[in-house]
């Protein structure tokens, strides 16, 4: 407001109605005014003051957000896990180096930063470096090397780095700095090959593996079809070296498989070894390898591996089986040639192990006869096909005391399949742990409906003692079928105590602890059974059928039998005579005071109906019931 405006509006305050001015009251109103006017002054002086001191405050930070940026970048640049560095476009003189930088050229960066690649690193290096910075500079294209071999020089290592350089201009577009990054990938690389190794190798024996053979193999098969060559597949299998698991424990067998994987490897000429699981191993032999030279390689490989082994004080003797088939003669596909060796190898090991088998023609008919019958015998287990026969069990007087169960199988085409093709098959793929435990129950549930309380005897597989819960399953069926433990005999062959033997050792107690007795089976046709009677109080002793034929025909034979009761009768065990057939062989061995039998001179085996007068059924009553 002007001054003269402020005079005239105290005026016309001052002014009473009679139009007289009152000079008190103007002077009051003149001093209040100036008062008022002194106020504002002071407000609007306050107000810049508090606008200057914001205005320097807002300043004052933005400084302080420029120097935290500034200093979180550098903290980045510092931390960053990779070398990072900047040169004066210049010179490529550093003026920048962060702490991986100094890890990497192995020198700190007082040492560097000033100084040029030729004050830095050896006469080759600098000159490198200077020749890559002048081409950054010179054409203003970034440079990107990847995984290439750096000659570091400074810290003695060669690395394998990614490493990056591009240029900065300044305000003006003239060439200010050089930026560069160098990754060390060395170690990335080093582990990728490592994993790659590893995927592709064995990790035990660090031969190649499945994997890796079945690659091998299919390049050697489009190599040989466009050369027209030939080559050799083997398989080979490791005999016995269960029993060296088994016996010493798996660490040393995996010494052992080691030990074992070396002499192949040593042994094969050259050529291609991998372990592909377990025991088994493959070889491809080098092309057009004649016939007489692939059987001296695996007649070698036999041989070197039969030869002791020792490690770490542990001796073992494993053998070699050795299968061959040959292309194209044995097959023009990997699956082929690999079934075909397969077939070659089961018949090496059927022959008795420890030997080389050619691929024959009758094999592959043999595996395929095979192959139908295990898938036969699979669905004949899932539809319930198979059959538990009954053969009657006798004193030496005739009285009948009890029938082995024996598992039978009527094949819709095939007819009646001899027990000693499939059970052997059944052992093989495991599915005899579910056809036993099936026999077992079958055999159970059968005898406890008998009005007799006579004895059921089931032969145990030794595979049923190797896999699962027997001493559980047993007992299971035991109370699901209501049969009294003592009236259930099991029979077992030395097989069952062969490898761990401690264990079985222990499971045999147990069962026996349930009042289960337990029979040793096809007595004196093992290497150890006279070891067994001695660690184990068994309830009855079998003398094998094949003794038992040759009693009228060999001397030897009758001699066997008589020391077999002799050594029973000293422990006080009863024996079964299996395979007694003639009136002349049941005299024989009641003279020699042979306690049962068995065989076809009491009965054959038989569905149960066959034999219900001996079991206590009235046939006309049940036909009437």
């Amino acid at each position: 407001m002007t001054m003269h405006r402020l005079w005239a509006r105290q005026i016309r305050q001052a002014t009473d109605e009679s139009g007289q001015v009152d000079m008190t009251r103007l002077g009051e109103l003149v001093s209040a005014a100036y008062e008022e006017s002194d106020r504002d002054r002071r407000r609007t002086d306050r107000a810049i003051k508090l606008m200057i001191e914001e205005l320097e405050q807002t300043h004052k930070r933005a400084e302080q957000d420029l120097l935290r940026a500034r200093e979180f970048l550098d903290s980045i640049i510092e931390n960053i896990p990779i070398a990072v560095f900047a040169k004066d476009a210049r010179d490529s003189r550093y003026v920048l180096l962060n702490r991986a930088g100094e890890d990497y050229y192995g020198m700190p960066r007082e040492e560097m930063l000033g100084k040029t690649p030729d004050q830095i690193f050896p006469r080759d290096i600098a000159r490198v470096v200077n020749e890559q910075d002048r081409r950054v500079v010179d054409t203003g294209t970034p440079m990107f090397l990847e995984e290439h071999l750096l000659d570091a020089g400074v810290n003695g290592h060669d690395r394998l780095v990614n490493s990056r350089k591009l240029l900065v201009r300044d305000g003006n577009g003239a060439p200010q700095y050089l930026v560069g990054v160098i990754e060390d990938v060395t170690e990335r690389i080093t582990n990728e090959a490592r994993i790659s190794h590893l995927a592709h190798h064995d990790a035990l024996t660090d031969l190649p593996n499945r994997s890796a053979f079945n690659a091998t193999l299919g390049e050697r098969l489009e190599r040989a079809q466009e050369a027209s060559a030939s080559f050799a597949v083997l398989s080979l299998d490791l005999d016995r070296f269960k029993d060296v698991n088994d016996v010493f424990g798996h660490p040393v067998g995996d010494m052992m498989m080691r030990a074992a994987a070396e002499r192949l490897a040593a042994e094969a000429d050259g050529a291609f070894v991998a372990r592909i699981g377990g025991d088994e191993f493959m070889i491809l032999m080098p092309d057009d390898v004649c016939r007489e030279e692939v059987l001296a390689i695996g007649e070698r490989l036999v041989e070197a591996i039969g030869n002791e082994l020792e490690v770490d004080d542990y001796l073992s003797h494993v053998g070699l089986s050795v299968g061959i088939a040959l292309y194209p003669n044995d097959g023009v596909d990997a699956a082929t040639l690999l079934a075909n060796a397969d077939s070659a190898l089961y018949r090496a090991k059927r022959e008795g192990r420890g030997r080389v088998r050619f691929f024959e023609s009758e094999m592959d008919r043999e595996l395929r006869d095979r192959r139908l019958l295990l898938h036969d015998l699979r669905q004949a287990v899932e539809q319930n096909e198979l059959l538990v026969y009954f053969q009657p069990q006798a004193r030496m007087n005739g009285e009948i005391i009890g029938f082995e169960a024996l598992v039978r199988w009527n094949h819709p085409t095939r007819g009646i399949v001899p027990p000693d093709q499939f059970i052997p098959l059944a052992e093989e793929n495991g599915l005899i742990i579910q056809i036993g435990e099936w026999v077992l129950r079958e055999a159970c549930r059968e005898a406890a409906s008998w009005p007799r309380p006579l004895q059921v005897a089931v032969n145990l597989s030794p595979v049923q003692f190797q896999a699962g819960d027997l001493e559980r399953s047993i007992h299971q069926i035991l109370l699901e079928t209501g049969l009294a433990p003592t009236r259930l005999e099991v029979e077992i062959t030395e097989g069952v105590l062969i490898g761990d033997f401690a264990r079985a050792l222990n499971l045999l107690r147990r069962l026996k602890a349930l009042g289960i007795r337990i029979a040793m089976d096809d007595f004196g046709t093992g290497y150890s059974s006279l070891s067994y009677l001695q660690s184990f109080p068994f309830d009855k002793i079998k003398i094998d059928r094949s003794f038992i034929s040759n009693l009228e025909a060999t001397p030897e034979s009758a001699e066997i039998v008589r020391a077999v009761l002799s050594l029973a009768h000293a422990l006080h065990m009863p024996v079964v005579a299996e395979g007694v057939e003639t009136e002349a062989q049941r005299a024989f061995l009641e003279r020699e005071a042979c306690e049962e039998m068995q065989g076809y001179l009491i009965g054959r085996p038989e569905p149960i109906e066959h034999y219900f007068d001996l079991i206590g059924i009235n046939v006309e009553r049940r036909r009437y019931a």
